[in-house]
């Protein structure tokens, strides 16, 4: 008798325990973003950042297209959404789950850029030492100019396939008013987004300078040296872009 006590209180035990890992998958599984920083499956797919099109048009009174993104288009969007997302804007713990949101284009009245909002995050969060918060810095830099190349290098073949567009539009027999406003909305689409992407590498790297220059002052570390390097680097890529976008807006404000 004492051992079939001692079953079924281990039973019990195992399926307390079952019940409490799969109320918490579901509450997880509730949040917005996925695990481990990974957007959660159902809010993935392959036209997932199709809205940068439809922002970046709506926000200059542009007409969005209606035709679908070819591949080129599909990979431009998926390169430029980690470079208009302002660094270090999500809290570390929200990160965890993902927390993918759309973001205003900088086109956008309402839109007011700060460019101490980094470094203020960067030395509110909680570090160990300045050194990590250094290395931090040095990281989100490397990062942008690791990214640089393979957005531009898309760029550069989606602008060029939209010069080809154009210039074939004039050979099309039967071109409807339809067809041909899809076509030049989609052409206006991508070289805004396009001018987006260079404007946030612009706003990086003078959000990126005011937070070294706070660090420096705070605590001088040798680290500065590196981090000032990286973000010469940054700032020369970023005022020598390999593509120029046809398509052109006035300048947005910067603050």
């Amino acid at each position: 008798m004492p051992d079939t006590s001692r079953r079924i209180r281990c039973c019990s035990s195992a399926l307390l325990l079952a019940l409490i890992g799969a109320s918490l998958s579901v509450v997880l599984g509730a949040c917005s973003g996925g695990d481990f920083g990974r957007t959660r499956a159902d809010m993935r797919s392959d036209d997932m950042h199709r809205w940068l099109g439809s922002e970046v048009t709506g926000s200059v009174g542009v007409k969005a297209s209606q035709f679908q993104l070819t591949d080129e288009e599909r990979l431009l969007r998926d390169l430029a959404y980690p470079l208009v997302e302002p660094p270090r804007s999500r809290p570390a713990w929200r990160s965890v789950f993902g927390d993918y949101k759309a973001m205003p284009s900088p086109w956008r009245q309402n839109v007011v850029f700060d460019r101490t909002t980094y470094g203020r995050t960067l030395i509110d969060e909680p570090h160990r030492s300045f050194s990590s918060r250094y290395a931090q810095l040095i990281e989100d830099v490397r990062n942008d100019i690791t990214r640089f190349e393979p957005f531009f290098s898309s760029a550069i073949r989606v602008i060029e396939l939209d010069r080809k567009r154009e210039a074939s539009m004039k050979m099309v027999s039967e071109l409807s008013p339809r067809e041909k406003a899809d076509a030049v909305a989609r052409m206006q689409e991508n070289s805004l987004i396009v001018q987006w992407v260079q404007q946030c590498l612009e706003r990086r790297v003078s959000s990126y300078r005011w937070a070294l220059e706070r660090l420096v002052i705070q605590a001088p570390d040798g680290m500065a040296a590196d981090a000032d390097r990286l973000i010469g680097e940054l700032a020369a890529q970023t005022a020598n872009p390999p593509v120029a976008s046809p398509y052109q807006r006035p300048v947005a404000v910067r603050g």
